[in-house]
């Protein structure tokens, strides 16, 4: 781990009796290397600028004044904790450090706190020390707290860094045995087991014992990557030290001996875990340990197991039923086994239960996004007889699936359901199943839903219009939603926007009614008091060119540009694409170097619709130059820009160009892909047949 800052300094090891385990000196020599000696301490602090309003009261005050530490003191800890303003607080101290003020354990824990709440850890690491080479140090319990807090950094070789130094300044400190562990942790979290291990040493030496948290924590870790033989060393430690195991820890072993496929020991070691809980008084670590059993069990893909324990409960009563369950059906659907959560909520029915109504709506969105449709509509009409509802977001996806299916029944149903929810949006409600409706062939249902909403006094906004206008307009039936749109023009509906207009233009252009979608851009939205922008020509452009009319195109863009309008790059990709369909590609390459490189207004999908233009053409040598232009020119160039032109370099068997073009994207910084190498593989299978 490469340190991010100069903050270390060396445990003392040769005082360590490592008299358990014998380090190796590689192990020992990895740890020294984040415990530079303490010469190599340079800490080089900003200097404050202090503003001159803070100055000048400072100086307006006097030295007299100074003395008067609750006064500052107070006005330290407001900047620190009202006003978030550390620096502030920092250039204070330092002018009234000038004058002969000396800091106090609340001053030095205000402004640590102060960075670490800024998230600046590091910085509070460097003025932590800095205030103890200054012989400022804080007492004790302060000391502890403030470790406590720096540790919340996740450096952890920082951290003990500063105890070191904290302990050669003041060797009386001791670091609380909180701290401790929370350096095993963090240790273990980065993958340091070495360090982590040597901490229980270090923690001796300064008078403490480890406990059954310091041993479950160092076990964990080595389960964690996998190091079983260690962590079985350390529990045998544990044990010669009198330290009685708990839960946790055998389900922490667990997990490691399941990875290993060890199935007898694993199933001996969940025996001993509901022995041990059966004797345990803290319902926290029975929980934990519950917990971790069934993850453990669910991750090595053991579900069987899970439903064993759902159905004799072996745990007894140490772990409270509806927290087991709930533990079960959340494991299962964090793995994806949706329907196994639902077996674990049948058990809990059948024996007086009610899940959680959290659970049990992970349990239907889990299944709505594995497309099981049918079985999450199922399972929602089930959970009603004990109060369940969908969310929101599991009600859009669910009536979004059911239309799909076109199973409307099933989805009016669960528009109802969350109709009669309480709190809800109605009208959102309605624009959902709208929504949902467009994936359907059914327009008579979207006009219905209208007249619905109206009987049920929820006025339609422009959301829902929209929604119907495109809906229609995707089903084929323009006129349909013309005489929507007539309605809204004459108020019987909210007046329409640019989107109204712009949907209404493409459902046109989209059943090749060019002059009607024309006639809607030059006159009808000028008329409404609405200027058409980038997207509506876009639109405009892109339907005009499938429609095979290039000319009125080319002159629906010089209207575009005579007015000002600035194009953006989706409008520059539509022209180079109708420009290279309709055209030729020297009128591309024309269009490109005079209207579009100019106003630097380009991207990758520009890129690659006139490298496809060019590689169609078989111009494979001109797609590799613009290539390399772009690159010269600074321009990122993406993956899909330079696979176009590696996959037609293959198509017309120029393997030497393509490893070529390859070599570029690399020196670029661009790493090939899966289709890069896909497209290769194709090259090499076609010179071997």
């Amino acid at each position: 781990m490469k340190l991010s800052n100069s903050w270390t300094y060396p445990m003392n090891l040769s005082k360590f009796q490592l008299w358990r385990h014998f380090l190796n000196p590689k192990t020992l020599s990895s740890f020294h290397s984040h415990s530079p000696t303490k010469q190599e301490f340079k800490i080089s602090l900003p200097v404050q600028k202090v503003p001159a309003a803070e100055t000048s009261e400072i100086d307006f005050i006097g030295v007299s004044r100074v003395t008067n530490t609750t006064h500052w003191t107070r006005i330290i800890h407001k900047l620190c904790t009202v006003d978030r303003d550390a620096d502030a607080a920092l250039r204070l101290l330092h002018q009234l450090r000038r004058q002969g003020f000396l800091p106090d354990s609340l001053n030095i824990s205000s402004i640590l706190h102060a960075l670490c709440d800024a998230n600046r850890f590091s910085e509070a690491h460097d003025h932590f020390f800095a205030f103890i080479s200054r012989n400022l140090v804080p007492d004790e319990r302060t000391c502890n707290v403030l470790i406590a807090r720096l540790l919340d950094g996740g450096d952890p070789f920082c951290t003990l860094s500063l105890i070191n130094v904290l302990i050669a300044e003041k060797p009386e400190f001791v670091p609380s045995l909180v701290n401790y562990n929370r350096l095993i942790d963090g240790f273990c979290k980065l993958r340091r087991l070495e360090a982590a291990h040597l901490m229980l040493y270090h923690m001796m030496r300064r008078g403490h014992c480890p406990t059954v948290v310091s041993y479950t924590t160092l076990i964990s870790g080595y389960c964690r990557i996998g190091d079983l033989g260690a962590a079985e060393k350390v529990f045998d430690e544990m044990s010669e030290c009198a330290v009685r195991p708990n839960a946790h820890t055998y389900s922490a072993l667990l997990g490691a001996v399941l990875r290993k496929r060890e199935f007898e020991k694993g199933r001996a070691l969940m025996e001993k875990v509901w022995e041990v809980m059966a004797c345990a008084e803290d319902v926290k670590v029975n929980n934990a340990a519950f917990g971790s059993v069934i993850d453990c069990l669910c991750r090595e893909g053991l579900f069987q197991e899970v439903f064993n324990i759902a159905e004799d409960m072996p745990q007894g009563k140490n772990v409270l039923e509806e927290f087991s369950y709930g533990q079960m059906i959340d494991s299962l659907c964090r793995f994806e086994r949706y329907n196994g959560a639902a077996r674990i909520v049948y058990i809990m029915r059948k024996r007086g239960l009610t899940p959680s109504l959290v659970s049990y709506n992970s349990i239907v969105h889990g299944l709505c996004n594995d497309g099981d449709f049918l079985r999450a509509y199922q399972l929602m009409e089930e959970g009603r007889y004990f109060g369940y509802l969908p969310s929101e977001f599991t009600y859009t996806i669910l009536v979004e699936g059911l239309c799909r299916l076109n199973d409307l029944a099933k989805a009016k149903e669960v528009l109802n359901v969350m109709l009669h929810k309480p709190g809800v949006d109605r009208a959102r409600i309605y624009n959902i199943y709208l929504r949902a409706l467009c994936h359907m062939n059914n327009p008579t249902e979207l006009l219905n839903v209208l007249v619905l909403m109206f009987q049920s006094q929820c006025q339609p906004d422009i959301i829902s219009l929209n929604t119907v206008v495109k809906g229609l307009c995707v089903m084929g039936k323009v006129q349909e939603a013309l005489q929507v749109f007539g309605d809204m023009i004459r108020g019987k509906f909210c007046p329409p926007d640019n989107v109204t207009f712009t949907t209404i233009i493409h459902g046109l252009l989209n059943v090749g009614k060019a002059e009607d979608a024309l006639n809607f851009l030059y006159k009808v939205m000028p008329e409404k008091g609405f200027s058409a922008g980038a997207v509506t020509y876009t639109v405009v452009l892109r339907g005009l060119f499938k429609l095979g009319l290039a000319k009125e195109a080319m002159e629906v863009f010089s209207n575009m540009a005579c007015r000002g309008i600035a194009a953006d790059c989706i409008t520059y990709t539509v022209m180079i694409e109708g420009i290279c369909e309709y055209y030729s590609i020297d009128d591309a390459k024309k269009f490109w170097i005079n209207v579009i490189w100019p106003t630097g207004v380009h991207d990758n999908y520009v890129y690659a619709a006139l490298l496809k233009g060019l590689c169609r053409l078989d111009k494979v040598n001109e797609a590799c130059d613009l290539l390399y232009e772009l690159a010269d020119c600074g321009v990122a160039l993406n993956n899909v820009n330079y696979n176009i032109v590696i996959d037609y370099a293959c198509k017309l068997g120029l393997k030497r160009e393509a490893y070529q073009i390859m070599g570029e994207m690399r020196k670029n910084g661009v790493k090939p892909d899966s289709v890069t190498w896909r497209i290769l593989d194709k090259l090499h299978d076609t010179a071997c047949s």
